[in-house]
């Protein structure tokens, strides 16, 4: 009987949040591990570029082969990327921002990797969904992430009258995220949706100097309401107990 194929090890790679500095923020196994891979599957490759010259990567960035695994990749496309683990070589999963396969395309590739029999082994690193529930004050027994919510208002406005049912009912948060040029207008949209009572957290450039963590009733919001366009931001909403 022959042995069966060695395969590579899928490694999920967190990157920082902003422009933090890496140390401050990863583990030194994630560098080091950075350091010695040279197959990635980015989101970007150009920031995947930046984050390998960043974390201090030991040869030339020619050297190393980045492929894309972005919202526009097929799903077909997506066990094609898999090819030098299955030759037998590491490969690293880098995300944008943050960790991998979290509101990332990238839990396609290891949903992938899992129906091949590749070893998938995340590394620590920052999350800002995870680092907003902590800093917010907010029920983390119970909690949903929705991603990004409908664009037009009416739309909007309505997804934002269930999930507060939702928190009220299930007695959980939900948390969701927006582009950040539309930032002031999902507060806007929070504060003409939700009741007086319903609490509200505004998680702010996580990581970065600039962080601002703000949780308050949405009464209190729309007395002492702020700017947050254009910097990225974690929303979190709480009508429970």
């Amino acid at each position: 009987m022959s042995a069966p194929p060695v395969t590579g090890t899928l490694y999920l790679l967190p990157t920082g949040l902003g422009e933090s500095a890496l140390a401050d923020v990863l583990p030194g196994q994630v560098l080091a591990t950075a350091g010695r891979l040279v197959h990635f599957i980015a989101e970007n490759p150009k920031s995947a570029r930046a984050f390998l010259k960043q974390a201090g990567y030991p040869r030339p960035l020619t050297e190393a082969t980045i492929t894309t695994l972005d919202k526009n990749t097929p799903a077909d496309a997506v066990p094609g990327l898999l090819e030098p683990l299955l030759q037998g070589f590491d490969a690293g999963l880098l995300s944008e921002a943050g960790c991998p396969a979290v509101a990332d395309p990238g839990a396609l590739l290891v949903r992938a990797a899992h129906r091949a029999g590749i070893a998938v082994k995340p590394l620590v690193g920052p999350s800002s969904l995870l680092l907003a529930l902590m800093a917010s004050g907010l029920n983390g027994q119970r909690f949903a992430f929705h991603g990004y919510l409908p664009v037009e208002n009416a739309a909007r406005a309505q997804r934002l009258r269930e999930l507060e049912r939702r928190s009220r009912q299930d007695d959980a948060t939900q948390i969701f995220i927006e582009t950040p040029y539309r930032n002031d207008v999902m507060l806007q949209a929070l504060l003409g949706s939700c009741a007086p009572d319903t609490l509200l957290c505004v998680a702010t450039d996580l990581t970065q100097p600039s962080a601002q963590v703000r949780t308050q009733r949405i009464a209190d919001w729309k007395r002492n309401a702020c700017s947050i366009d254009r910097r990225p931001s974690v929303f979190l909403v709480y009508a429970g107990k």
